[in-house]
């Protein structure tokens, strides 16, 4: 398969948006994305300009996420790149926007300490067709 992975490095820029869909779950959020680097001219560390990503997540990547991430929190985001190109406006004004097909996310541990929960996966449904728990 011909895809670009890439590797980001950034912050929670909105809250999670997740949902239940007919094909699993699935979340999104806004990412941004700014480089530093060493301005010998200031003789200064200086930002760049900064980027913005929409990161999707599937399935259990999503539930997970959704449970675990909050805004501003610095990330490691990997996943497949897809640009849009979206069709012109009504004043011809073209856009663009970069999206990330998330395969793995995690908080940045150069930035800060997180605590590792793993799920347990059962086999047994743990709620019932009426909602009401099995037992």
């Amino acid at each position: 398969m011909n895809d670009t992975q890439v590797t980001l490095v950034g912050h929670v820029a909105t809250a999670v948006d997740y949902k239940e869909t007919p094909n699993g779950a699935a979340a999104r959020f806004r990412f941004a994305v700014t480089p530093r680097y060493f301005d010998r001219r200031k003789d200064a560390w200086a930002d760049g300009t900064t980027s913005f990503y929409t990161v999707w997540a599937r399935r259990t990547l999503a539930v997970n996420l959704a449970g675990s991430v909050s805004v501003g929190e610095p990330l490691v985001v990997h996943g497949r790149l897809r640009v849009r190109d979206d069709p012109p406006d009504g004043d011809g004004n073209r856009w663009f926007s970069a999206d990330i097909e998330a395969t793995a996310i995690g908080h940045d541990l150069n930035r800060g300490t997180a605590a590792f929960r793993r799920i347990v996966k059962t086999d047994v449904p743990l709620m019932g067709n009426q909602g009401a728990p099995v037992g």
